[in-house]
This record gives structure tokens, sequence and C-alpha cells, in this order.
């Protein structure tokens, strides 16, 4: 019995019926994806909070047909917005005709773009079982560590990883910055043409029919049973909790649920594009509520209807909401000018838990407790791939201890 049909639940399930094991997923919601998912509105494919897929994960590229998830690449680099223009910042090894344009821009130093040449190779050579056990601090002391600058730490690392974590002190892990950083110049930042939401619905279109059920809330678990919100009990020869951290913990006291990280995602459509280009456009100027700003439908135009493009606008935090479209659009004219008059606001996410906390030698969550298996990004790494692997991890786990105990 597996409960939660996020990434995690549903990559647990799949892993076990390759394996020809049966097994019921349960879920509380309506629909399957956990903290990803996707919603049509007026036309547009709304995901919930900004979200990307890095195509060089190697456990989900294993078990995703990426192929047909129709993957539209973000173009290598970023805009950066220091109060007055935005600077291209390329990666010159993916995109060399940038690299004049790159070099000059006042993100950081020469000798800092050097750096960055430096650590891409450094990472180049390392395997993530090495990452995974290299000495670990905060992400920020690891890039002063590695001599970048306060100038180039402050305009450029701050915001484009500050929209990966979630945090802009960069206390998270340096080992999930390397790996982070190891994933994006591998592979490519990807959108899939239906939304990020097509990802856990491509993995439950492999499941069996009738092996999910959505709409049914669980109250509380055993090693060999779940009993339902409506008090019915389902028996299983295990149970694996593949929810989010805080609602596992509501079963299993004993589990140390990590903290959130929470961000606010504002959608508003618009006439044209501001951008023009698949890429991402970061807040370097150290002032301002804006982290990051993009136009999906740049980078997917099935992600708005024909004639309008989709602009994504992302927050750190919880924001308070009461003047926060005013205050944004207010904030985005700065970077666009008087055409943002024209944009319409299409709907605010708010989303308190959108990542556990991973920072420095802070140990994952264990997979097992008092006989009951869990699985998630909070007991492998706070990431797509994190959430993915960690389900297969525990399938893996329960198909080897039951393999070997039936032997």
């Amino acid at each position: 019995m597996i409960v939660g049909a996020g990434l995690s639940g549903l990559s647990c399930a799949l892993t076990l019926h390759q394996a020809g094991i049966p097994f019921q997923l349960l879920e509380a919601s309506n629909a399957v994806g956990g903290r990803v998912r996707s919603d049509n509105v007026d036309g547009f494919t709304l995901d919930r909070g900004f979200q990307v897929y890095l195509s060089a994960y190697p456990a989900a590229g294993k078990l995703l047909d990426t192929e047909a998830l129709q993957l539209h690449r973000f173009e290598p680099g970023a805009l950066v917005f220091d109060g007055k223009k935005c600077h291209r910042v390329m990666d010159v090894f993916r995109r060399p005709t940038s690299l004049v344009t790159s070099a000059l821009a006042p993100i950081g130093s020469m000798l800092d773009k050097l750096r960055v040449a430096k650590l891409r190779w450094q990472l180049s050579h390392q395997s993530e079982t090495k990452i995974a056990h290299s000495p670990d601090q905060s992400t920020d002391s690891f890039l002063r560590a590695f001599g970048f600058s306060p100038r180039m730490i402050d305009s450029f690392f701050r915001c484009f990883y500050g929209g990966i974590f979630l945090e802009n002190a960069l206390d998270t892990s340096s080992r999930m910055f390397a790996f982070t950083f190891k994933m994006f110049t591998q592979g490519h930042a990807t959108l899939p043409a239906n939304g990020m939401g097509a990802i856990p619905a491509q993995l439950a279109a492999n499941l069996p029919n009738k092996s999910i059920r959505t709409d049914t809330p669980v109250a509380s678990v055993s090693t060999t049973s779940v009993t339902l919100a409506d008090g019915s009990e389902l028996q299983a020869r295990a149970v694996v909790i593949a929810t989010a951290a805080h609602h596992a913990a509501q079963w299993l006291p004993q589990l140390q649920a990590p903290e959130w990280r929470a961000t606010t995602n504002l959608y508003f459509s618009a006439p044209t594009s501001p951008i023009q280009e698949a890429i991402i456009a970061l807040n370097g100027s150290g002032h301002g509520s804006i982290n990051s700003v993009c136009v999906p439908s740049d980078v997917c135009p099935h992600y708005a209807p024909s004639g309008s493009s989709l602009i994504s606008v992302t927050l750190l935090g919880d924001q308070n909401q009461d003047t926060l479209i005013d205050s944004v659009l207010e904030e985005l004219s700065h970077w666009f000018g008087p055409e943002v008059n024209q944009w319409h606001h299409l709907r605010t996410d708010s989303i308190p838990h959108a990542l556990p906390t991973q920072n420095a030698n802070q140990s994952p969550s264990p997979n097992q407790i008092d006989g009951i298996y869990l699985c998630g990004d909070h007991t492998h790494s706070a990431s797509i791939e994190g959430a993915i692997r960690s389900g297969i991890e525990t399938a893996e786990s329960f198909i080897h201890y039951h393999t070997s105990t039936h032997s």
C-alpha cells in the first residue's frame, strides 16, 4: 500500500509494477502529482509554481519517456537585471558566440567567469557519488571559498540559485549546489509541452487500471494496514508513506520533518513577450521582491493560446496578497517599461510547502521507521530527481527484502 501519489509515490508504484508486485496507491486529493501539477486557465497552461525539468537527471531520465514529454529547452544562460537594464550571461561552452557579450557583462569580474569555467570542469569530472560524499557546507561558504567575489555571488548566484533553492541566503547544502550545477552543465532546463503536470501524468498512465484511488484521505497507518478517513481499513503486506514530510509526521511522530521553503508565483497574460526568447530573467539588483521572470510560452508555445504570451513571475517566501499584484507590476515596469500596463493577471500561487530545506550537514529523513517505508524528496534530495529516485530506491528495498526473506 502506497500513501501519496506525488512523484515519489508514483515512481515507487511503477518500480513495483515493473517487478510484478501488486500495489494500491492512495491519494487524498483529486489527482496525481503532489507538488507537480498543471492547470488550464483560459487556454494557458499554469504550473503550480515555476518549475523546470533538468534533462540530465539520471534516475528520472531512465524512468520517464522524455521523448514523449516533448521537452522544450531554455537557453543555457540568463538575463540579469541590474536595476537599469538586463545583461546577458550565457554558458559560453554551449553558446560560444556569446563569449564576448558574456565576458563584458557587468555581472561579476572576468576572474569570476574564469572560475565558473574552472568549477564546470571540476564538477564534470566528479561522479554524483563523490559529490554526495564531499565535505558539506553552505552554498554561500562554498562559493566564497572557491574564490567567487561578493559581487558575483550577490548579482548572479543568489538570484539564479535562489530560484532553485527558494532561498537567497544560499544556506542550502553545497552538495546540492554541486549536483544541480553539474546537471545544468550536462543538460538543459526544460518544460514539457503539456506542462510540468505531464510528468506525473505519464508515470500514472503506465500503472494498471484501478491501481490508483484519488479522493481517498488516510487517517492512520500501521506496518500492515491503512485506515481511511471514512473508518474503513485496508490490509497490506507493507505500507509506504510517500506524502510530504509534514503529513508523514502526523502518522509517525518520531519523524523529524524538515522545515519548508515557500514561494509565491504570479501569472500574467500579455499581448507580446517582453523577453522574446527562451531564457530566464533574474533580479540581480539586490532590490525589490521579484526573484525571476520568464515567459514559458517563449520556451514552449503550447503554454499560451495563439496571439498571447504567458508571463511567470517568481517571488521567494510567502507574500502578503493584499497589494501584491499592483506592487509586482510596478516593479516590473522598471524592467520592461509601460507595456506591463497591458498585462492581465491570471493567477497567484502562494505555496508555503514548496520545497523541504536541505541545509549544510542536514541529514535526510530515513526511508524506514518502525517497519513503515518512507519515500519523498525529504528522504533523498530536494528536487524532482530526488523525489523520483527515492521512490525507486524504496521500491527496490522492499523487493530485495521480500525476495531474500521468501527465498
